[in-house]
């Protein structure tokens, strides 16, 4: 995981001497037992991170994964973009330079692109990046990622959608993930964001493996620091 550390000195770097807009840290508990490619029964830990900056956005995200047959796996990406334009009209805001780096046990993929806010009614947001993917084993490709949050009747709907076109190593994929969750803090009568609800998981020829295909739903608990 040394570039994980590496990324995170990066970006606390470039954070420490920027303005900082806002910030949110979150742990999310998922328990599934539809996983494809190994065990199917497995119990993620994530933490999350995201903020917005003077000089543009970041996401953060460490899985940890307990599989029931024992396996254990870590899994972390990190997505910075950086403004390249305040430009705004009716259907977008603000151009960025967009990267993620995808970090696992033994590989580090390297994305590079531009991306997007796009202006959707009663969304929250809704982001749009098209990156070069640079793969650390196998042939490069590209990808279009949509990141999303809307509210609906009281409860909150987020997620995000990669798509990858086929390259001679791997079929073409999509991985679709979404939360379905509802805040129970003022039930608890805690001050901080307390979510219960589900997580499910749509991905076509994951990993770009041929015929594979993981539907994956999820019970969630998820808090906000």
């Amino acid at each position: 995981m040394k570039y994980l550390s590496t990324a995170l000195l990066l970006l606390t770097s470039l954070t420490s001497s920027a303005e900082t807009l806002w910030t949110d840290f979150s742990a999310t508990l998922l328990k599934g037992n539809n996983y494809q490619l190994g065990d199917n029964n497995r119990t993620v830990f994530t933490f999350e991170h995201a903020g917005g900056y003077s000089w543009g956005d970041s996401f953060l995200f460490v899985d940890r994964l307990q599989s029931a047959n024992g396996n254990k796996e870590t899994y972390a990406e990190i997505s910075p973009r950086f403004q390249l334009s305040q430009y705004q009209n009716d259907f977008f805001k603000n151009i960025y330079f967009a990267t993620t780096a995808e970090i696992g046990d033994g590989f580090t993929h390297y994305l590079m692109g531009l991306g997007t806010s796009l202006k959707l009614p009663h969304f929250t947001y809704f982001n749009l990046n098209l990156y070069h993917r640079n793969n650390d084993s196998g042939d490069n490709g590209q990808q279009v990622t949509l990141t999303w949050k809307v509210p609906i009747a009281g409860l909150t709907y987020d997620g995000f959608l990669d798509y990858v076109p086929s390259n001679d190593d791997n079929s073409t994929s999509y991985n679709f993930t979404s939360q379905l969750k509802y805040n129970i803090a003022d039930l608890l009568s805690i001050k901080n964001k307390l979510y219960v609800g589900v997580e499910y998981v749509y991905w076509h020829n994951k990993y770009g493996v041929n015929n594979i295909d993981e539907k994956n739903m999820n019970l969630l608990l998820k808090y906000h620091f």
